[in-house]
């Protein structure tokens, strides 16, 4: 595939929403400006997670906007403190949920008591809030849920199966499982983890849909 055509079907990818250096003030700024409207916030740690959600709204016949919803990406799971603090009990008090990776799922807990949420002590709990943890993180329930073949296919129709390829025979990562690999791959780049985070929602049959982001959206 020429780099032309590749180069679009990335922007398809992308339409609707910021990449590059400015991508994370711009996408936060965005959404705060939605939020005047909103009933209800659903935080995530980043832009990735943003265009999950919002996709999956899409494909189960969800009107974010009218229903009054925001998916707001805080900047990063330490930003999570500030906007709980801002957007719930104790401010706008706006209905909540959220979703975050395992590795943050401490940072999302603790921000959930200190802004007065609830009092959480476990993931059970967080769950019982509307806050739902990643497996591992947003990629790794995405490529489980598509399944090795459909992840593959899916590089082979954006042109970038050739690029996974040179991946897999690095020697960090060629004695590595081929869903590490993906992994990998997938967050190698900032455009990349955007653009397959809609492509590989988009493509899982919704019976199979990652169970925490599914419940992040069925909370608000």
């Amino acid at each position: 595939m020429d780099q032309t055509r590749r180069a679009e079907l990335a922007r398809r990818a992308l339409s609707g929403y910021v990449s590059g250096p400015s991508a994370v003030t711009e996408a936060t700024a965005r959404a705060l400006a939605r939020v005047r409207d909103a009933r209800a916030v659903v935080l995530v740690e980043g832009i990735s997670d943003q265009i999950a959600l919002e996709t999956l709204a899409t494909r189960t016949g969800r009107d974010l906007d009218g229903e009054g919803i925001v998916v707001f990406p805080v900047g990063g799971a330490h930003g999570i403190t500030n906007y709980l603090e801002r957007f719930g009990p104790n401010g706008a008090g706006f209905a909540l949920a959220g979703l975050c990776d395992a590795s943050e799922a401490e940072v999302f807990r603790q921000g959930l008591v200190r802004a007065g949420v609830g009092l959480p002590e476990t993931r059970l709990d967080m769950a019982s809030l509307g806050f739902h943890v990643c497996a591992d993180d947003l990629e790794d329930e995405l490529i489980r849920a598509a399944g090795r073949t459909e992840v593959e296919a899916l590089f082979e129709s954006q042109g970038d199966l050739g690029s996974f390829r040179t991946l897999q025979h690095q020697p960090a990562w060629r004695d590595q499982t081929i869903e590490a690999q993906m992994r990998r791959f997938l967050s190698s780049g900032a455009r990349r983890k955007l653009r397959y985070a809609r492509l590989l929602t988009e493509t899982i049959p919704h019976p199979h849909m990652p169970h925490p982001l599914a419940a992040a959206l069925a909370a608000v």
